[in-house]
């Protein structure tokens, strides 16, 4: 390890409590927040400037203050979630003495209702997106458990086609119930397409240039 002797005793002695056990439940939660923040910025980045460049009008500067807020606020609440779900299961488990099923589903819930309870966009997102895993994952986990007999016949096709058939007629007859950026998404991809007034709105451009400017 190079560079000033200071530096060198710094780096040695934070090593070092590092590798310490007792410090380690401890730790866990610091490194989790920072995991947090990093996976949220990963994760929302992306997506934020797709959706803002595709569906947002406004400025550059207007769109790229959008980027950064959505960015920030996804990181900050996914960071403040895994500190507070890994400090809880850690302080139950130390009360307890031992690790129980209850610690991890109390501990995310609390997190869930400080972090997540607010409803905004970024969280309605988070939200939603984690409901139909766990929709999921209670189906397969009722099957493994016997609670329901293993279907004969793979049920994704019957349950792709509800999906599909659910959303479209919410998104036809009943638009204001879905998600704002859902509902941005299928008015560019069912109602965008019935209209065009030549080969550059039908082709190269989803509106005319005048009316994207707007």
């Amino acid at each position: 390890m190079s560079g000033p002797a200071p530096v060198r005793t710094l780096l040695y002695t934070v090593n070092d409590v590092l590798r310490r056990e007792k410090y380690k439940a401890a730790l866990a939660v610091l490194k989790g927040f920072r995991n947090g923040a990093v996976y949220g910025a990963k994760i929302r980045a992306p997506h934020a400037v797709v959706m803002t460049f595709l569906f947002r009008s406004g400025s550059l500067k207007d769109k790229l203050k959008a980027i950064a807020k959505a960015t920030y606020t996804h990181s900050r609440n996914l960071a403040y979630f895994v500190f507070t779900y890994k400090g809880l299961q850690a302080l139950q488990e130390k009360i307890q003495g031992k690790s129980l099923q209850s610690q991890s589903f109390l501990a995310a819930c609390i997190g869930g209702w400080l972090v997540f309870g607010e409803n905004n966009n970024i969280n309605s997102q988070i939200n939603m997106y984690l409901l139909s895993r766990i929709l999921f994952a209670l189906s397969r986990l009722a099957v493994e458990k016997g609670y329901i007999p293993q279907p004969r016949q793979d049920p994704f096709p019957l349950f792709a086609t509800l999906v599909w058939g659910i959303v479209l007629w919410l998104f036809e007859y009943y638009p204001h119930t879905l998600q704002p950026s859902l509902q941005s998404s299928m008015n560019y991809l069912y109602h965008d397409s019935n209209v065009w007034h030549d080969i550059s709105d039908f082709l190269i451009y989803n509106k005319p240039r005048t009316a994207a400017a707007e």
